[in-house]
């Protein structure tokens, strides 16, 4: 459950089940919060699941199961992901490094059973895992003014402004302040903190300094569709990487781990067999539907909203890797025409680091 609910609903908020967990949905009038966000700033709160790994062996025991090298200096962070053993997304997650420690913040719902594996894996290494998601909360400020809106309340430090990368300081509270891979297309920072500071926290970035805009998952799924992100639960579980153009995940200079093998070898043989495309409908699709080329199903949607930037249904839909040209989709109106669309399909003030990119 989000660490501030009494915050939230006091500010009229509506709530959504997230793998378990109640998130906040939206706070009335999302086309309007949606465009605040993109055009001044927003604050949600975000819905990780967090682990806190330590002990002598700790970052070679992360390095040899996540996809990207783990980094080891205080301050620095990257995006990676675990597979299974055939090489598809089991889960996704960023790993920071502290000084005694690192932190992995995983999709809601998740971090129980890869902390319960890992824990039976350490075997003689020095490494403990711990579920810690009631200890943090965590939220995203984000929008062309994100830059402003964290310095105008961050004391004793300045946002820092490589992606990945934090820095220590107060609101109210003491924070972590994340310079975040811009999912939505904008300047954006994730504000970790103890859970009993995350009221004030909250307030303080909603209210003091350059005031915000809060916003729920709704707004998130729509502003992140606009910027051709892939998510989680949508996108990118139970996929290969490759087919979802997903490079800033993936360091396939690494050496072995769970299923890396298997992606280096699809990755080694060229472009994959499908691909994470935009698609332009004339309706609006559900999640699922089946897209069609002369006649044959080459694909389905994954994702699709009207966009409140554009006033039209967008989707993102994994399709055959050549298709090309007039494609249809299914939707509750019957079949209609959608176009193939360049991602993405907003251009904000950032690109966000997930857009996908492949080698033709």
């Amino acid at each position: 459950m989000t660490v501030v609910r009494e915050s939230h609903e006091a500010h009229g908020a509506t709530f959504r089940d997230v793998g378990g967990t109640a998130v906040p949905e939206e706070y009335g009038r999302p086309e309007r919060t949606h465009r605040a966000v993109r055009n001044v700033v927003g604050v949600t709160e975000h819905a990780f699941d967090v682990l806190v790994v330590t002990g002598e062996d700790r970052h070679a025991f992360v390095d040899d199961t996540v996809t990207n090298r783990v980094p080891t200096d205080d301050g620095e962070g990257c995006y990676a992901l675990l597979l299974d053993p055939q090489g598809r997304i089991r889960v996704d997650c960023y790993v920071f490094a502290t000084g005694d420690s690192l932190l992995l913040f995983l999709p809601v719902g998740e971090g129980a059973d890869v902390a319960e594996e890992w824990s039976d894996r350490t075997f003689v290494q020095d490494v403990e895992v711990r579920l810690a998601t009631d200890d943090f909360g965590t939220f995203g400020v984000h929008g062309p003014k994100a830059t402003e809106k964290v310095a105008s309340v961050l004391h004793h430090g300045s946002p820092p402004e490589e992606r990945l990368r934090f820095v220590r300081g107060e609101m109210e509270a003491g924070v972590t302040v994340v310079r975040d891979d811009d999912l939505a297309g904008e300047e954006g920072y994730l504000v970790v903190c103890d859970a009993d500071g995350a009221r004030d926290v909250f307030e303080t970035l909603l209210v003091r300094g350059l005031n915000a805009t809060p916003f729920g998952r709704r707004t998130w799924e729509t502003l992140t569709l606009e910027a051709g992100t892939p998510l989680f639960e949508t996108e990118l579980h139970d996929r290969v990487p490759n087919v979802l153009g997903l490079r800033n995940a993936v360091d396939f200079e690494k050496g072995c781990f769970v299923g890396q093998e298997i992606v280096s070898k699809v990755e080694n043989r060229g472009r994959p067999s499908s691909r994470l495309v935009g698609l332009e409908p004339d309706a609006l699709p559900d999640a699922g539907a089946n897209v069609h080329a002369d006649g044959s199903s080459v694909g389905e949607v994954t994702r699709a909203a009207v966009s409140p930037m554009r006033d039209e249904p967008l989707a993102l839909a994994v399709v055959d890797y050549d298709v090309s040209g007039d494609l249809t989709v299914d939707t509750d109106d019957g079949t209609v025409d959608a176009t193939l669309a360049d991602l993405p399909f907003v251009e904000g003030g950032q690109r966000s680091a997930r857009l996908p990119s492949y080698d033709d």
